[in-house]
């Protein structure tokens, strides 16, 4: 098992003015939805209370997954990113569909979701996946090191969404995909732990990938969805 983070290495000046000093300081990250990653970071964090919560099908993501992973069009010798992948729901098929000369990285801020991942894979023998343990504002995987990003039930979960989408901007190469899959959240229609979970609605999310540098590209319908949606990007 092979789990990357990426780290940077700062370069120290001895001689410098208090001016140069003023304007490499740069203002720290501003959450925008503080707390939503608690439950997560907790050290103590149950795996199999998650993956009983996230394998399950009565959600509609896990019953629609063979729908998910065709409409991704993946090819052999893609390099796609799961960002989020939790209990790796996704890591398996991901692999089988870029082939042995494609490459999953799945990427996650849990320390035990990433470890879950990587023994999933040894006993699976899946050769093409790299568990990544990311930060909560930067991927942390080099640029252009892939074809497509996907974004599943995880957006509303970016604490640091402009900071996050601009390091995957740079990590997928131009003409590369980004999928984003998410709850619909709409007044008077979506559950109340939607309304209360997620901060905003598709349009919303879909302005600040845009901003991030991505094209629209489609919202593609997936017939098990009834709360989700797909949105398909293409990076600029």
């Amino acid at each position: 098992m092979r789990v990357l983070c990426f780290t940077l290495l700062a370069t120290v000046c001895l001689h410098f003015s208090p001016v140069m000093a003023q304007e490499t300081a740069t203002a720290p990250p501003q959450s925008v939805k503080p707390g939503i990653n608690k439950s997560f970071l907790d050290p103590d964090l149950d795996v199999d209370q998650w993956i009983k919560r996230f394998e399950v099908e009565s959600r509609e993501v896990f019953r629609a997954r063979d729908q998910i992973v065709k409409q991704l069009k993946l090819k052999p010798g893609d390099r796609i990113a799961d960002v989020g992948t939790g209990t790796g729901l996704f890591v398996e098929p991901f692999s089988l569909a870029v082939g042995e000369k494609g490459w999953v990285f799945a990427l996650d801020i849990v320390p035990k979701f990433v470890e879950r991942v990587g023994k999933i894979s040894d006993i699976l023998d899946l050769k093409n996946v790299t568990p990544v343990l990311c930060g909560q504002d930067d991927v942390r995987l080099p640029p252009g090191s892939i074809d497509a990003a996907f974004i599943c039930d995880v957006y509303h979960h970016f604490e640091y969404p402009s900071r996050s989408m601009a390091s995957l901007h740079k990590a997928i190469v131009p003409g590369g995909q980004l999928i984003l899959i998410d709850f619909e959240r709409i007044p008077g229609k979506s559950r109340e732990w939607t309304l209360g979970h997620v901060r905003a609605g598709k349009e919303t999310f879909r302005k600040e990938v845009e901003d991030a540098g991505f094209e629209f590209v489609e919202e593609v319908k997936i017939p098990a969805f009834e709360e989700n949606y797909f949105l398909r990007f293409k990076r600029k």
